[in-house]
């Protein structure tokens, strides 16, 4: 992969970390707990705790993508972006575009997949 190819993709994954970190600090500072007081009944109490989950289920996800996003800056700082962790050859650049933080090239992904589908 091009040297500015990697600038461009290291510019596109640093963004998506701000906007995550951005993401993440705005619900840190959104004081969210749960005071039994503060609902008149049960099922308000129950859709509470449900949109909680949720929240905490979404910051989960969002952490994993920080560490997916860090992995591939690494990987530029490296010079091995853009590689297949599978195969070796190079991922596309439609598929870094849709997916930055890829790891697999489209063949080797598609394998995995069909790995996982006769598992599951």
């Amino acid at each position: 992969m091009r040297k500015r190819d990697q600038q461009r993709f290291k510019k596109i994954l640093t963004a998506q970390r701000e906007q995550l970190a951005g993401n993440a600090k705005r619900a840190v500072k959104g004081d969210v707990h749960l005071d039994p007081d503060d609902f008149p009944d049960e099922i308000d109490t129950a859709a509470s705790e449900v949109n909680l989950a949720f929240t905490g289920r979404l910051r989960e996800r969002e952490r994993g993508l920080i560490s997916k996003i860090d992995q591939a800056i690494e990987k530029i700082e490296d010079g091995i972006y853009g590689e297949c962790e599978g195969c070796g050859e190079e991922i596309g650049i439609k598929r870094l575009e849709a997916r930055p933080v890829a790891e697999l090239c489209i063949d080797c992904k598609s394998e995995q997949e069909k790995r996982e589908r006769g598992m599951g």
